[in-house]
């Protein structure tokens, strides 16, 4: 028995040196690595112009300030580069990663635009975010002073998160209630980790959680809560629901086994990402792994299931889309990835229906399209080009044909609150203030199916147009 204490004590003794070496190792890593990055994001952050006429800052839907974040950065002031970012991003970190910089900031760069090529600014935003977060710069939120209004927000997504962001900075009460066992939305569940990482957006959530903001999760409201007990509760309501009715395909073999829509497909594939156990992937139902695979769009839910699809392991990935790469409204840096990766795009094709064989899908019937005269919204409209029909072999077909709105005053039993002819529900510009008293709307669902940056644009907005309700309210209430 006094031997076996020596035993592992030699045993700990002799492993210490390697296990030290391989720690020193990762260590020397990730110092190598910080300096390198830092490098490329100085030597990046140097090359902007300081243009008269930023066009980069005009094309970000939050007009970031984004010459003067990139001259900090140049010269190393990279705490100062964090706080001029911040000021008009709630989530830096995230837009550097997911924003379509080549549609906005960096498609407009002046350099781009002379032909030398664009700063990298989505990479060096991302970059100096992670370096607050890492360096302990980015704390909770502590107002000045706490305030008794309370404002509800339906929806823990981009335009709901930023929001209650700029409440809480305001000191008032905040509660949001969401359907998802997680806050973030499609950030969270439709999104892949190899675009946004997951930890990237429960690090924000938690921010937000420590700041103050009360989260109730796993709530439907009309459900588990009703759209009056939420507006009963507090002295402003925010919908913030998104867009997650899948446009669907209703033609001959559509009712077979194998066809599924996108945001099914992503939000299992970011659920095992969590260690969720999810029964319709490991029946293969939404498991692309030795399968081919065929997607149905062309904008950037298309990307995202071609690109898991991949990663999944599928033996061939495939996208049908009706027009040409010059009209795809996805990103055409998403795009490139993906065929880098093996996709193969199957430009001017659109099904007309599928192959059921025994009750499983086996192939999509696809005919041919050729660009003719300009639709009514000046796009040119694919036509059919006859006899040119063929079959695409597919084990699994995903459909990633866009999201409308739900019929909200359905399922709230809320038949006052106004929506446009499209389901979106209709608030005044900016504010975001419905003809419902103290009910705003932000986001997709007022927009339509758009970008993130556009979301939290509107949260933003909405909360300073809250504020400004309850601060003339507390002006009247003091005469």
């Amino acid at each position: 028995m006094a031997k076996q204490p020596m035993l592992k004590f030699v045993k700990i003794e002799r492993d210490m040196p390697e296990k030290r070496a391989a720690e020193d190792r990762k260590d020397d890593f990730h110092e190598i690595y910080a300096e390198f990055a830092q490098a490329k994001a100085e030597e990046q952050a140097s090359r902007c112009s300081q243009c008269g006429v930023p066009y980069c800052q005009s094309h970000c839907p939050l007009h970031n300030n984004i010459p003067d974040w990139l001259r900090l950065t140049a010269t190393g002031r990279l705490e100062e580069a964090y706080e001029t970012s911040q000021a008009t991003n709630t989530f830096p970190e995230i837009c550097g990663r997911i924003c379509p910089q080549d549609r906005l900031c960096e498609g407009n760069c002046v350099i781009e635009q002379s032909g030398h090529g664009t700063v990298t600014i989505g990479a060096v935003e991302k970059y100096i975010t992670d370096t607050a977060w890492d360096k302990g710069w980015v704390k909770p939120v502590a107002p000045l002073q706490e305030r008794s209004e309370s404002v509800g927000i339906i929806g823990a997504g981009p335009g709901g998160l930023a929001a209650a962001d700029m409440l809480r900075r305001a000191g008032v009460q905040v509660t949001i209630y969401d359907r998802y066992d997680r806050a973030g939305g499609l950030l969270t569940y439709g999104i892949p980790g190899f675009k946004l990482e997951k930890d990237v957006v429960m690090r924000r959530n938690k921010l937000l959680e420590d700041s103050g903001v009360k989260f109730v999760m796993n709530c439907n409201v009309g459900e588990d809560i009703t759209f009056e007990e939420i507006r009963s509760k507090h002295d402003a309501v925010i919908i913030a629901t998104g867009v997650y009715k899948s446009r669907d395909l209703s033609m001959p073999g559509s009712g077979a086994a194998g066809i599924v829509k996108a945001i099914d497909f992503l939000t299992a594939s970011n659920k095992r990402s969590f260690g969720d156990t999810v029964p319709e992937f490991e029946s293969g139902e939404l498991n692309a792994e030795g399968k081919k695979v065929v997607v149905i769009g062309g904008g950037d839910t298309a990307m995202d299931c071609v690109r898991t699809s991949i990663r999944e392991g599928a033996t061939s990935v495939k996208c049908l889309y009706r027009r040409d790469r010059a009209n795809m409204p996805g990103s055409q840096r998403e795009t490139q990835n993906a065929e880098e990766e093996g996709v193969v795009f199957e430009w001017l094709s659109a099904p007309k229906g599928f192959v059921d064989d025994g009750g499983k899908v086996s192939g999509v019937m696809v005919q041919k399209m050729r660009l003719g005269a300009p639709d009514a919204t000046g796009r040119q409209a694919p036509e059919v080009i006859e006899g040119a029909d063929y079959v695409e072999e597919a084990d699994l077909v995903i459909k990633a044909l866009g999201f409308e709105p739900e019929d909200l005053p359905t399922l709230w039993g809320q038949p006052e609150l106004p929506v446009t002819r499209w389901g979106t529900v209709k608030a005044a510009f900016k504010s975001g203030a419905t003809d419902l008293p103290g009910v705003y709307a932000v986001g997709d669902i007022v927009r339509g199916a758009s970008l993130v940056v556009w979301a939290i644009k509107d949260g933003r907005d909405c909360a300073e147009a809250i504020l400004e309700r309850f601060n003339a309210k507390a002006v009247v209430a003091a005469e």
